[in-house]
């Protein structure tokens, strides 16, 4: 039987002062032109807590607003803000940047993220509320440092600075004294990933009511890579993850494949659930401080707040039929292949191409969740509308094999498709973002399936051209079904029957 999705997370992490030291869009600009004036003017484009969490794509993210609330409104959203928002949502939360580095400390088991004493009581005390953080997690806070040593150590020992407000409130120190692959930049990156990994994986239990000694199999599938000048890329994010959120009785392994990450992973945890090796797996990733401010120059040119100032995270459970949350259809899985080509029309036409091997119409899936990145963030840049360029893709495929009339086109998108709302995190957008949605759309009857579409680029890695990319279908659960016997019960009593009366017979015989 086919595996379910029985429950998914979503969070961010407000993090300004990282998009100033750590997004590579203003680190490069650092180095290259350091005088430039788009970082002198970058601060002052800037958003508050508050606006950050008024802002209504991202109340979609956390669930507190659906894809077709947010359509309502006209856009560009950003001076619409949702007056009296909590951060608090149905599928996760967004968490202010101090109490997300404290995180990042709680996630450190090398003793190598280091807090100044004032700044870490004030938002431990903070901290101490928060409805997820126990005492066991709690416990992970180390003692605080003085601030002349945290600068010492910036300053003269090659550690990465960690700001609030604009002020040094700790750093990250480097792992090795030469390994490039453990310096404090990498370090900062992968804490950063597993910090906001953990939140998603902490939410997903609380929302979802799941029992964690229940967890088996982790995979992560972030953009990050954690290893050392043997094996840069080894990983294993998933466990150390697990570990900190309290999954005693999992393990687990990084899946990479670029933005298609995600929808890689979740295929791999359909069929290890569907094969019977576990019962319960989860799929969750962090994100990415490289992608911060990755279009700030656009934005700040256009006079906008500086947009990309969230990472994101994302956790989610697939587990045995229960024969109510929706399947995952692993008969119904696109593949972008080697010798697919890397247009973006032979893209789209491989991955719903396994629709029409199944002998359905790509009309017949209600919902398409694809690159489901916030236009408000894209449209300035001078990238348009991604996921509206997706769906008329989709919508002319469908044209083009007579599925659809060309008088129809234009109200595709509109039916099959809903407006973007996720950060541009590389992963995060790549279809995962509906899946939350999604399910509770199939639970509540409003939809039948959804098609969730993941594209990577792995020419960015310089091993290949090839563009990339999976898809797969999500379905109303058939409910549970008792394996069929190709033999009658009546056949099944003849042959017991005549299996004993031989058994007699050689005892007789004997």
């Amino acid at each position: 039987m086919n595996s379910v999705i029985k429950g998914a997370s979503y969070i961010l992490a407000f993090t300004p002062d990282m998009v100033i030291h750590n997004g590579t869009t203003q680190t490069t600009e650092r180095t290259v032109n350091p005088n430039s004036e788009y970082l002198k003017q970058i601060k002052d484009h800037l958003r508050t807590f508050e606006e950050v969490v008024n802002y209504m794509p991202n109340q979609a993210y956390i669930g507190n607003m659906t894809p077709e609330e947010l359509g309502q409104y006209e856009q560009p959203w950003n001076d619409k803000p949702l007056q009296g928002a909590s951060r608090w949502g149905k599928f996760g939360e967004i968490m202010p940047q101090d109490e997300f580095i404290v995180l990042m400390q709680i996630c450190d088991v090398f003793d190598l993220v280091k807090l100044e004493n004032d700044f870490l009581a004030e938002t431990t005390a903070k901290l101490k509320n928060h409805p997820l953080f126990d005492e066991a997690l709690l416990a992970r806070i180390k003692q605080g440092e003085d601030g002349e040593l945290i600068k010492k150590l910036v300053e003269e020992e090659h550690s990465e600075a960690l700001y609030h407000n604009g002020q040094l409130v700790g750093c990250v120190k480097r792992a090795h004294d030469i390994d490039v692959n453990l310096n404090a930049h990498v370090m900062l990156e992968n804490l950063v990933s597993k910090a906001s990994n953990v939140l998603a994986l902490l939410n997903l239990v609380a929302k979802n009511n799941i029992n964690k000694d229940e967890i088996e199999y982790v995979i992560d599938c972030c953009e990050e890579a954690c290893g050392d000048m043997n094996q840069r890329g080894g990983g294993n994010f998933a466990k150390a993850c697990a570990e900190v959120a309290g999954f005693n009785n999992a393990t687990g392994s990084d899946t990479r494949g670029f933005c298609a990450g995600p929808a890689h992973a979740l295929i791999e945890a359909a069929a290890l659930v569907k094969a019977g090796v576990y019962k319960n797996v989860v799929v969750s990733a962090g994100g990415a401080t490289a992608k911060l401010g990755m279009n700030g120059k656009d934005h700040v040119k256009k006079g906008l707040p500086i947009l990309e100032d969230v990472l994101g995270g994302f956790a989610v459970l697939i587990s045995e039929n229960d024969g109510v949350n929706p399947e995952i259809n692993l008969d119904l899985v696109g593949r972008h292949t080697v010798g697919t080509g890397s247009s973006p029309q032979a893209v789209i036409t491989s991955l719903v191409s396994s629709l029409e091997r199944a002998g359905m119409k790509i009309t017949d899936i209600d919902k398409y969740s694809v690159e489901m990145q916030n236009p408000d963030i894209t449209k300035p840049a001078g990238a348009g509308d991604v996921p509206a360029a997706n769906y008329k893709m989709i919508g002319a495929l469908a044209v083009k094999l007579g599925q659809l009339d060309r008088k129809d086109l234009a109200a595709f998108a509109d039916k099959h498709g809903m407006n973007g709302w996720a950060p541009t995190q590389g992963h995060i957008p790549s279809g995962v973002p509906y899946l939350g949605f999604g399910r509770q759309d199939i639970l509540d009857g409003k939809i039948k399936n959804a098609m969730i579409v993941g594209k990577g680029s792995l020419f960015l890695g310089r091993m290949t051209n090839l563009f990339d990319g999976v898809s797969f279908v999500i379905e109303a659960n058939k409910g549970k079904q008792e394996p069929q016997s190709t033999i009658s019960e009546e056949k099944v009593k003849e042959l017991i029957a005549q299996a004993l009366k031989g058994f007699a017979s050689n005892l007789m015989a004997e």
